[in-house]
């Protein structure tokens, strides 16, 4: 049985969240809800929010037990890219990418 998370159009690049993603897939989820609780980044604590999620997904649509859960995918995928930008010297251009994230996080209680 797997249930899934999906935090959309977040405010943080996905390479900034990528790393916080590696280290909790493949997790229980006791043990991934300690490593985003406890860390100061921004991603974290996205990541803890679509971890609470998906863990009340599986508890009432599923009836899973939450002990049994572990962390099967986290992702941070591409949103949508935010154009800005400003006037530098001589009125050259200077773009900005703002980007998004699409944070998705996939609970099992399947091994492998």
């Amino acid at each position: 049985m797997e249930t899934q998370s999906v935090l959309k159009f977040q405010r943080i690049a996905p390479r900034k969240a990528v790393d916080i993603a590696r280290a909790i897939q493949g997790k229980p989820v006791s043990e991934a809800l300690n490593l985003t609780g406890f860390s100061d980044r921004k991603a974290a604590a996205l990541f803890l929010k679509a971890l609470k999620s998906a863990v009340a997904n599986a508890e009432h649509n599923e009836g899973a037990d939450v002990e049994s859960l572990f962390v099967k995918r986290a992702v941070a995928e591409n949103g949508p890219i935010m154009r800005r930008g400003w006037y530098g010297a001589r009125g050259m251009f200077k773009p900005i990418a703002k980007r998004t994230s699409h944070i998705r996080v996939v609970l099992s209680d399947e091994l492998a």
